[in-house]
């Protein structure tokens, strides 16, 4: 196994280099192209639904965003005057103003550049074609996952129904540990589950995630939004490269028993911006173009896997200098994403024991949420790449489990795999079950009462950053802020009354504590009580199932948190 594994990676890198050597020779490529205004547009921000849907507009009211230049789309004039000289547009870009193209002819752009309306041009990549030794590299790659994956252990063909579990967390599978990490499942056992909370995924493909039995509750339930290709055009994205499918997995795979993750009931679209096979700073522009489609879309969350530090082109890379937050056009259009609203949660990367070690872009932006990899042991994993960016901000921001993490591979199977690729969606499906719970938070609450929950906010460092979330925390956080009115502890509400069957509490705490619920008949005799733990500045609903089997009569309920008592007068009838 060993040797047929170092065979197929010798020859791997002898192909990448004949591979970059062939490359190398041609000229012709994709530019970005920048426009220098948008006069003349036929759009206007008097009618924003000509280019940003309801969704979108109504994720902006929600925060007190208002519309902005860089909203309006470029001038589609001048793309026709571009595309007349024989280039073809790829990608359009109103946050920047600008269009990427390809062209075959390379005298094309001496004919864009002197357009009236074009700023500047930068080649973005080299055109590709395809060789016999790219069909034979492709063919490796699938030889090597196939010996990845070879001793993973197959699902189970359907899921166990989750009132069998007598632990909740037995629920997760072996994908506990990544979830109870972050006390996610404690806001899955209120409610919170992401539902209705749209997440954009940008990666390098979706493998047969329509097909595999983890991801069969996004289809039944009508959960995948859309999916769109901003490498090669159209929607495909199921055929393309497995990353994307682990990576999902972590937030969306929802199979009881055997894996759940962080945001099982999220709305999502499949986005693929990532081109696997090359490494040209046309993935960034691929990347903003899937991020400004998000936007449109109306997407709460945007979780990206990737970053970018070196490419096939050397004259391209970036330096450590440049990841200050203000240079990339990634990180540019990260934070412009987030200036719309958009929680963009990135991973650091995986080059922690490497010579460059530091993260990459988009992953330094300022209000990029970028997420660093522990082990289960809640210890830092060598690989993550360390901060902080270069002009000395903490980075990453928050860490989860990306080491031996339990995900879905390209087999269909359960396996476990590395890298902060795994612990950014952790964290990301994770931040949608809280903004469900909290709907009317900005973005940069989320942000910050998911840092200000890590442990340990109060010393952060390039490793870490603020630390591991409590998501139960950041939820108190969150619901303080709320309930600012609220000074002591309360019972809030006892309902219904009359009842028939159960009955529910609901408890305001100011600490986390555990508080004892007692009923007693009218004589005094006691019939019912158990003991809950309820968390602080949160409303806790507890229902209390058993006491439809009292006989019809008056009782009292109390609720006795150590300190004090709360007594209420309930009636139960007979059905």
């Amino acid at each position: 196994m060993k040797m047929q594994r170092y065979f197929l990676a010798g020859i791997m890198a002898l192909l990448v280099s004949i591979s970059a050597k062939a490359q190398s020779s041609s000229a012709p490529g994709k530019f970005w192209v920048q426009f220098s205004d948008k006069n003349n547009s036929p759009f206007s921000l008097d009618n924003p639904s000509e280019f940003l849907s309801e969704a979108a507009l109504q994720r902006r009211a929600n925060q007190g965003i208002s519309l902005q230049w860089n909203d309006l789309p470029v001038n589609p004039a001048y793309v026709q005057q571009v595309a007349a000289t024989g280039a073809t547009v790829l990608h359009r870009s109103r946050w920047f103003n600008g269009v990427t193209v390809s062209v075959s002819d390379t005298s094309l752009m001496q004919q864009i550049r002197s357009l009236p309306f074009v700023n500047r041009t930068s080649q973005v990549a080299r055109l590709k074609i395809k060789s016999p030794a790219d069909e034979l590299m492709a063919d490796l790659m699938r030889m090597a996952e196939q010996i990845e994956n070879a001793n993973t252990t197959p699902p189970a063909k359907t899921a166990a129904p989750l009132n069998t579990f007598s632990n909740p967390t037995e629920a997760y599978g072996d994908a506990a540990a990544q979830t109870t990490m972050i006390g996610i499942e404690k806001l899955h056992a209120l409610g919170y589950r992401g539902q209705s909370i749209p997440i954009a995924v940008l990666d390098a493909g979706y493998f047969k995630v329509n097909i595999f039995n983890h991801f069969d509750s996004l289809f039944q339930n009508n959960r995948i939004l859309g999916t769109r290709d901003f490498v090669a055009g159209g929607n495909a994205v199921y055929e393309d490269n497995s990353h994307g499918l682990s990576v999902l997995s972590t937030m969306a795979a929802n199979t009881p028993g055997q894996i759940i993750g962080t945001a099982p009931q999220a709305l999502y679209w499949l986005i693929r911006t990532e081109d696997a096979d090359t490494e040209f700073v046309i993935e960034e522009d691929n990347w903003v173009a899937g991020a400004e489609f998000a936007d449109s879309a109306g997407a709460w969350i945007i979780n990206s896997s990737l970053g970018y530090t070196k490419f096939d082109e050397p004259s391209q890379n970036h330096t450590y200098n440049d990841l200050n937050g203000n240079t990339t056009r990634i990180t540019e259009g990260a934070d412009i994403a987030a200036s719309k609203g958009i929680l963009v949660v990135n991973s650091a990367g995986n080059s922690g024991t490497d010579p460059w070690k530091f993260i990459g872009a988009p992953a330094d932006g300022d209000s990029v949420l970028t997420i660093g990899a522990v082990n289960a042991e809640r210890n830092y994993a060598a690989f993550s790449s360390l901060g902080p960016s270069s002009d000395g901000r903490i980075k990453p921001n928050v860490t989860a489990m990306g080491q031996l993490t339990y995900l879905v591979v390209s087999s269909g199977n359960l396996a476990r795999s590395n890298g902060t690729s795994f612990s950014s969606p952790i964290i990301a499906g994770a931040a949608a079950c809280l903004w469900q719970a909290h709907p009317k938070a900005k973005m940069m609450d989320i942000f910050k009462a998911i840092e200000q929950s890590a442990d340990q906010y109060e010393s952060p460092d390039a490793r870490r950053g603020f630390g591991i979330p409590d998501f139960m925390k950041a939820h108190s956080i969150l619901s303080k802020a709320e309930l600012q009115g609220m000074p002591s502890d309360s019972l809030v509400n006892v309902y219904p009354n009359p009842f028939i069957e159960g009955l529910s509490i609901e408890y305001f705490s100011t600490t986390e504590q555990e508080i004892q619920i007692t009923v007693h008949k009218a004589s005094g005799k006691r019939v019912y009580q158990e003991k809950v733990k309820v968390y602080p500045y949160l409303n806790t609903p507890i229902q209390l199932e058993n006491v439809k089997k009292l006989s019809s009569g008056i009782y009292t309920v109390t609720v006795n948190n150590g300190k004090q008592s709360f007594v209420r007068r309930i009636v139960k009838q007979d059905g």
